[in-house]
């Protein structure tokens, strides 16, 4: 555990340029995965009930 966090800090923490850049990159995925979750969510919780799911009962045929 100790080899882990020392590894971590040497190659994350120890400059404040690459601890900005691991910010970053988290926030991003984070964001993604965040969105990405969300929308099942909403769609499992709405099914039935979207416009994807429905618009082929209002198309002209």
């Amino acid at each position: 555990m100790a080899g882990f966090v020392a590894r971590v800090y040497h190659t994350i923490f120890r400059r404040s340029s690459s601890y900005a850049l691991a910010v970053i990159g988290g926030v991003f995925f984070f964001e993604r995965g965040f969105d990405m979750l969300a929308d099942t969510v909403f769609d499992n919780i709405n099914k039935g009930k979207l416009w994807k799911e429905i618009k082929v009962n209002y198309e002209q045929k």
